[in-house]
This record gives C-alpha cells, structure tokens and sequence, in this order.
C-alpha cells in the first residue's frame, strides 16, 4: 500500500504505515529563475517527480508522500524580489520538527527529495542530526544531482548550467509548458569560470556566492535551446533512477 500521507486519517496512519514504510518529503523553493521562468521552477520539479515515482514504484515499495516543502533555503537569491527562504537555522528546525512527526508514526525511513542544489549541504546535515535525535533512516536524493555538486551539465554550458540553465528550463518546460517565457531566456554562462581548476561549480574547491555574482538576470547557464521533448526525456530519466534508488532504500538497514 502506498499513497499521500495527508490523505489518511489519524487512525489510519498507524493502520496503513509499518517498520517497511518510506516517507518521502519533496523539498523545493519559491525563487528567481531569471526572466524566462517563474518563481516555482524548483517546487513544481520536485512534487511532480515525487508524484510520478509514486506512480512508478507505489505497487513495489510502500511509499508515502508528504506535503512538498515549498520554501526552504534560498538566501543566494534573497535580493530579488519573490524569493522566500528561510535562514539555514529555521530550516534545520522546521526539518526536525517534521522529522519528530514522522517518527510518531510505524515508519523508519525518511527521503529527503531534493528540487533545489542550493538545500543540499544543509539537508546532508539534516539526514545526520535527524538519525540522531529521532532514530530514523535518513536519504538525500534529488530529481538529479546538482552540477554545482558534481552532476552533469552540458558542454555548451562548460559544465556549469546551475540554475535555470538547458536542462532544468527543458524539465519546466514539459511540466509547465504554458509557464516558459523562451522570449527571454538568453545565455548567462560564468565562462571566465572555465579556465578554474578547482575554484568552479562542480569544482574540489566550494566557495560563496550570490546567484548576482553572475549578473542581473539570475540565472546560471544558457536556456536559449530548451524544449519539452528534451525535458519529458530527462524528466522520465529521473524518475527511473528515483524509483530504483528507492527499491534500494526501502531494504537498507544497519547490520545488528
């Protein structure tokens, strides 16, 4: 049995859920995405990647999904308007709060489903302290790895379209088709990052920065050649690749 936690009852809960749940919480972020995409670019990838590998692996793994945590944290954009975010304390309280609520319930394993790379230190931490406050097994995923920690970019974008880039505009650009605004979508690429041994996004060296840093736009990486046909093929990529990592997830434990 699988299905949206918020659509059992109390009672309920203790009868569907068991020691072999998975409770997914999808985490996105309400922030800019440069001109060309709105504000919920991150929210919507992760609650609709959530839904369809719900879809996908419900009937093999008893997998329950929380309400997506739409706003999390996203200072690196505060100075545009329409960004939310909460400071990395707040996040850490609001995650263990919620952990604290799952752990009232037969449930042992928590996935955090990460649509935003900027969360993705934090919630490493999270998975920590959470298995230490609360006992539970803890999971980071994400819709896919962030190229700003070690996934994939394309050439074009010299392996650093982070944020509203080809890929991420594509995805959208299935999900939403309605909401891309290609007129505007131009190359923001940081190339004078290319010639970076180590100091680059996906680079041995992390370093602070903005998303203002890298110009008045907001975005990160070249959106001009983004499509839906590109995006329904890296959308139903990552849901494969969730739905196997969560077989995996649902018979990890600890030996003894």
């Amino acid at each position: 049995m699988s299905g949206r936690l918020a659509d059992l009852t109390g009672p309920g809960v203790v009868e569907a859920l068991s020691a072999e749940s998975v409770v997914l919480l999808p985490v996105g972020a309400i922030e800019q995405h440069g001109p060309h995409l709105p504000l919920s670019v991150d929210a919507v990838i992760a609650e609709e990647t959530a839904s369809a590998v719900l879809e996908a692996v419900g009937n093999e793994v008893d997998l329950w999904l929380l309400p997506t945590l739409s706003v999390s944290k996203s200072n690196e954009h505060a100075w545009s308007p329409g960004t939310l975010w909460l400071s990395a304390e707040t996040m850490l309280r609001v995650l263990d709060d919620l952990a604290a609520c799952v752990a009232t319930t037969p449930a042992r394993r928590l996935v955090l489903l990460n649509g935003h790379g900027g969360n993705t230190s934090l919630l490493g931490s999270a998975c920590r302290d959470i298995r230490v406050a609360h006992g539970l097994l803890t999971f980071l995923t994400h819709p896919s790895t962030p190229p700003a920690s070690g996934g994939s970019s394309t050439e074009e974008e010299l392996g650093m379209g982070i944020h509203g880039g080809l890929r991420e505009t594509s995805v959208f650009a299935y999900l939403r088709p309605g909401q891309v605004d290609m007129d505007r979508a131009v190359r923001r690429v940081p190339e004078w990052l290319a010639d970076n041994t180590w100091v680059r996004f996906g680079g041995a060296v992390q370093f602070g920065w903005t998303s203002r840093d890298f110009g008045p736009d907001g975005h990160i990486g070249d959106p001009t050649g983004a499509n839906p046909e590109l995006g329904k093929e890296l959308f139903e990529h990552s849901v494969m690749e969730l739905a196997d990592q969560l077989r995996e997830i649902s018979r990890f434990d600890y030996p003894g």
